[in-house]
């Protein structure tokens, strides 16, 4: 990564600040690793921005969720496809029998005699059916069939007869009178569900970006915290020389040097503790973004953020309209509705109208049995009514009444707890800007008290007691500054994530779903 490159992803202000801890790290790693584990390795220094286009390019998580997102959309699919006609063919080749059968006979009286015969036969049939679900929750069918059935004696070689039986064409209705048309639930929460289904895929893509947040400042804490290791490991090796040397020569006590001692000696243990978290830290981001372990990552901490404030109404507004959660509130509630709809029709009469329509012919010849076919039709109303059933019926309603109101009561609950929440990191969010800048000037103001404490120290003005202590409010200046970004990205892709909505280019969040189920 050359100096060119990396200067066109820092801004300025902090960039050799952030050079110098990149290439800090990447050294100190670098001496860490074996000979041939540095050439078989790729280097990479990324900036946040960077991080977060990987994470929802290539992390397994988002794999992860596109898939699932192809299940809602399969889903939906099915559902659209089931409004429009089917067309089946169904066949039997062959059917074989061979039974007795009831031959009945008349005598010379005119007295019916009943015998039994054996009776060999084979059927071959197939019909050809384009079936319609109907918006009234009926089903409308054109079938056309056609059937043959031949009669042997004894074996395949004793034909007796062939006989075909056609059914040129045949209109047929089912409809439920009293049940649930199924039809007109589907059309309310089927394309809820999928519009529920892309708003939860920017959400979880959002909760990616969160993820990514928090691997890429766990890094960032770790390469500060081992460029600050570093920085007290040298610096506490000259100031106990300089103490060796103050103690030398009578102008300090035994105990500021064995102080200066034990500051080195913590400063080497604090150097090794912190190499090794930058290891583990990295190992999680490389993990994260799908890396193996070829792929060395660091990154380059930021030095600014956005300057903005949110308004509460605007968020709000935007939250109301993209949040998935109040989608599947909405769709819960048609679902308990619908339920309480079905309880209410199994428990009551049912009457189901059937009616047919069509023609059909018997012929011995093939040609024959499609020459002046015979009108048909059929009508029929089947109907159940419960008698007794001791009151389940009425309990099954009950308990789907129930259901509903439980529903309502928690979404009425979630809905405040909602609206709650958005206030609450709004307010939050707007903090951070604030609190950020307290945080660089608080680093600034405490690296200058270290510099003057330093120097007053190398002069002999001060004791090592307060050295220590300037080394300790410069360490937490860095530390905070760190904590103060990482908090302002939280809280602002937390709100991207509740009302799915980009503040900065102040845009919707979208995705091109097309394209992901390709």
């Amino acid at each position: 990564m050359n100096m060119e490159c990396l200067q066109r992803r820092l801004p300025r202000g902090r960039f050799f600040q952030g050079m110098r801890w990149a290439l800090l790290w990447g050294a100190l790693w670098g001496m860490a690793q074996p000979a041939a584990a540095q050439t078989s390795q790729y280097n990479y220094v990324y900036t946040l921005e960077e991080v977060l286009t990987l994470a929802l390019e290539q992390s397994p998580d988002a794999v992860s969720m596109r898939n699932t997102f192809m299940a809602s959309y399969w889903q939906y699919r099915s559902y659209r496809a089931s409004q429009l006609p089917s067309l089946n063919f169904s066949a039997s080749v062959p059917d074989f029998s061979r039974q007795l059968i009831e031959v009945t006979r008349t005598d010379s009286v005119g007295n019916a005699i009943k015998n039994y015969s054996s009776d060999f036969s084979s059927r071959l049939n197939g019909s050809l059916s384009l079936q319609q679900n109907l918006p009234t929750g009926g089903v409308v069918s054109v079938i056309s069939s056609l059937q043959r059935q031949d009669r042997f004696r004894n074996s395949f070689a004793q034909h007796e007869s062939a006989e075909y039986i056609t059914t040129p064409v045949s209109i047929n209705l089912v409809q439920s009178i009293f049940g649930v048309n199924q039809w007109k639930w589907d059309r309310k929460i089927e394309p809820l569900r999928y519009e529920e289904a892309k708003r939860t895929y920017l959400k979880q893509m959002e909760t990616i970006s969160l993820r990514a947040i928090q691997y890429f400042f766990d890094l960032a804490a770790a390469q500060q915290n081992l460029a600050i290791a570093t920085f007290n490991y040298a610096n506490n090796d000259t100031l106990h020389k300089i103490a060796t040397g103050r103690y030398n020569l009578g102008t300090i006590g035994e105990n500021d040097l064995l102080q200066s001692e034990l500051n080195y000696l913590n400063a080497g243990s604090s150097l090794n503790q912190a190499q090794l978290d930058v290891e583990i830290r990295q190992n999680r981001l490389r993990s994260f973004l799908g890396f193996n372990e070829l792929v060395t990552v660091a990154i380059v901490i930021p030095d600014r953020v956005p300057s903005m404030l949110l308004d509460l109404e605007q968020v709000m507004v935007w939250a109301r309209k993209n949040n998935p959660d109040l989608l599947a509130y909405r769709r819960q509630l048609l679902e308990a509705q619908k339920r309480v709809e079905e309880e209410k029709a199994a428990t009551g009469v049912q009457a189901d109208i059937s009616l047919s329509f069509g023609l059909n012919q018997q012929a011995a010849a093939f040609t024959d049995a499609y020459n002046d076919p015979r009108d048909m039709q059929t009508a029929r109303i089947a109907l159940s009514v419960p008698v007794l059933d001791w009151g389940r019926g009425k309990g099954r309603v009950r308990m789907a009444k129930s259901n509903q109101q439980v529903v309502q009561t928690q979404i009425d609950q979630a809905l405040a707890d909602f609206e709650q929440d958005v206030l609450l990191k709004v307010r939050q969010f707007n903090m951070q800007e604030i609190q950020f800048r307290i945080a660089a000037k608080s680093d600034t103001v405490a690296q200058k008290r270290y510099d003057v404490s330093k120097a007053r120290f190398l002069i002999d003005k001060i004791t090592i007691t307060d050295m220590n202590n300037a080394q300790l409010d410069r360490d937490s200046a860095q530390q905070n500054y760190v904590t103060a970004l990482r908090n302002y990205w939280n809280y602002y892709y937390l709100l991207r994530q509740i009302a799915l909505y980009d503040f900065i280019l102040d845009r919707p969040l979208d995705a091109d779903f097309d394209a992901l189920v390709e």
